[in-house]
């Protein structure tokens, strides 16, 4: 979602800026823009295109300055047009723009707040709930940045992270968060700011994690925090290497495409020395944790979401204990039964999921202080927060929809389980070495799954006609299917739907027609007989079946049935090897009716907005 870059410095910060913004295209955006100081005044160049195209304008613009930020804006408030896009100055008329300003989040008292300052004479160019803070900076302002700043978030109800600064006081940005992550990056008489310290890399490893209610004074020399209650703090500095070689596509056409192909490596790195489960895996304290509780919470979204729901089956069916999975959205606004011996486990590629990040403040203010989260990101708020973490070791995800992401979760949620069933005693030394076992594994069975990709290419063809499709599992492999419908709608734009397939002749066996693609996941296990009867009803009605099934599962291509077989059954770990043809049909799809794979429309990386 939205990017923040800034810097103060000796020299001209523009190419920091524009590098900046580079390494945030990820997370997804519609707008992109540079403002800085220059020659007394403030310059900006905004555009609706990629990153690229503004860098071509400040060229040939020549816009320079040594003190600047920028921004890459997901719209929320006001259409992805330029009046809208950020940054956003403020000032009078009659002698320009004073006060310009970036904001990642939502204010949500931004209405009365307009009101108010149009009715002291403020004209609004854009439909932002951003141009508010602007015009109110400015309106606070009496000669102290900082002081205005502080004045401002005062007034502010909603999620922000905001970087503003001043053409009276140029050697100065003012920064400010709150609920949204933005850190700052201190170097030799020079200092950055950001939403993500990725942003930073090349140019300072110094990385500061600003708090919730910090506001940060960034000047040549110095940088100097205060809390929320105007206190000056000390933030610890972290030395922060963040590798930037996931930006390099090598011979792959999209990033998610490369993504797919390094699940086997991303496991591996997860699962990497780890050849016993302990519950020390997840913390220090975490025995002690494991002992007390029983029962789980897990709180996630999206594709998050659907890891929780294969873990339910899992923890359940080997730790024994039972566990309630929440989409995170909508926990926090209904009444629930709270429960102090509950592990709340919460998962998060980013680690700055506004929606997560506020489910599990919620809990904890419910008395459920049992927290551990399953995260790509070390350094996120998410890890800050939790008592316990596991840190996935994915790499850098770029590609908007999460593919080795999820796969890493899943691995990891899968060790959770073990280490759950072991403290709880569920699990014996024999079950243990088998399991560890499938899973040291598991990188050289997802590689031989990925060989599959040219005959899922050959379905993707058929795929891309089409509007609608079905997806259908049963037992664990039910969350599978609702992640492979999530991918096909994602990046091809094609709608779909899973079911359990037991609940085709529930409703949806009304959509089955010639024309209606259904997908099934038939993995070897118990309910394969009940699978194989669901299917028939599915052919009974004249719709087409495109079935990934396991060896010894019986199941042949025929008239109207189309069969891709897996390498192997891999047992309670079943769900993380189908995951992976279906992640391929459909990167394929996309690529056969020309989307853009890497940023779908309306989606955004990192979802840090309620």
């Amino acid at each position: 979602m939205c990017g923040i870059v800034g810097a103060v410095a000796s020299r001209n910060i523009t190419p920091i800026l524009v590098e900046g913004l580079k390494r945030l295209e990820y997370r997804g955006y519609d707008s992109c823009g540079v403002a800085v100081y220059d020659n007394g005044g403030l310059r900006r160049v905004r555009s609706t295109e990629r990153v690229a195209v503004l860098e071509e304008q400040i060229t040939r613009d020549h816009v320079a300055g040594f003190t600047g930020i920028a921004h890459t804006r997901w719209a929320t408030h006001g259409a992805p047009v330029t009046r809208n896009a950020h940054p956003h100055f403020s000032g009078h008329a009659s002698d320009g723009p004073s006060i310009a300003l970036v904001h990642n989040g939502i204010i949500e008292n931004h209405e009365e707040l307009r009101k108010e300052l149009q009715d002291a004479g403020y004209v609004f160019e854009s439909q932002t709930d951003t141009e508010v803070i602007a015009h109110l900076v400015h309106h606070l302002y009496q000669g102290d940045l900082l002081d205005a700043v502080q004045q401002t978030v005062k007034r502010l109800h909603g999620a922000y992270a905001i970087a503003v600064f001043c053409r009276d006081e140029p050697h100065r940005i003012v920064a400010a968060r709150q609920g949204s992550p933005l850190v700052i990056g201190r170097g030799k008489n020079e200092n950055f700011l950001a939403s993500d310290a990725l942003a930073l890399a090349g140019t300072t490893d110094q990385i500061i994690y600003l708090e919730d209610g910090d506001v940060a004074d960034l000047q040549l020399g110095n940088v100097w925090i205060m809390d929320h209650e105007g206190k000056a703090v000390t933030r610890t500095i972290h030395t922060v290497h963040v590798h930037t070689g996931a930006a390099d596509l090598g011979p792959y056409r999209h990033y998610m495409q490369k993504e797919i192909f390094e699940q086997p490596r991303a496991v591996g790195d997860t699962l990497e020395e780890i050849m016993s489960i302990t519950p020390e895996l997840f913390g220090d304290e975490a025995y002690k944790v494991f002992k007390q509780i029983d029962r789980v919470l897990i709180l996630a979204c999206g594709t998050s979401y659907y890891a929780g729901l294969t873990a339910k089956y899992w923890i359940e069916s080997i730790a024994k204990i039972p566990v309630a999975v929440e989409i995170a959205s909508e926990y926090r606004y209904r009444d629930s039964v709270p429960n102090a011996d509950t592990l709340v486990v919460t998962i998060s590629q980013s680690g700055e999921t506004a929606d997560t990040l506020a489910a599990l403040k919620h809990a904890r203010g419910l008395g459920m202080e049992q927290t551990l989260t399953i995260c790509n990101v070390s350094t996120s708020a998410m890890v800050r927060e939790c008592k316990l973490a596991f840190i996935t070791r994915a790499g850098v995800e770029i590609g908007v929809a999460s593919t080795k992401a999820f796969t890493t979760q899943l691995t990891a949620l899968f060790m959770l389980t073990l280490a759950l069933a072991q403290v709880h005693g569920q699990l014996t030394d024999e079950q243990e070495t088998e399991h560890v076992k499938a899973l040291r594994h598991l990188p050289s069975a997802i590689s031989a799954v990925l060989a599959l990709e040219p005959q899922i290419m050959a379905w993707s063809d058929r795929f891309a006609a089409k509007e609608n499709a079905l997806f259908l599992g049963r037992g664990m492999h039910y969350p599978i299917a609702l992640e492979g419908a999530l991918k096909l709608k994602e990046i091809s734009y094609i709608h779909a739907e899973a079911y359990p397939a037991g609940e085709l002749k529930h409703g949806p066996l009304a959509l089955v027609t010639e024309q209606m693609p259904v997908v099934t996941i038939a993995p070897n296990d118990a309910l394969l007989e009940k699978l194989k009867s669901n299917m028939q009803e599915v052919r009974a009605r004249g719709g087409e079946l495109y079935v990934f099934a396991d060896a010894g599962t019986k199941i042949v291509s025929s008239e109207g049935v189309h069969v891709i077989r897996m390498p192997e059954n891999y047992g309670p770990l079943s769900p993380i090897l189908h995951t992976i043809p279906l992640q391929l049909l459909a990167y394929h799809t996309a690529c056969s009716r020309g989307t853009d794979v890497d940023k779908p429309r309306n989606l955004a990386k990192s979802v840090t907005v309620e």
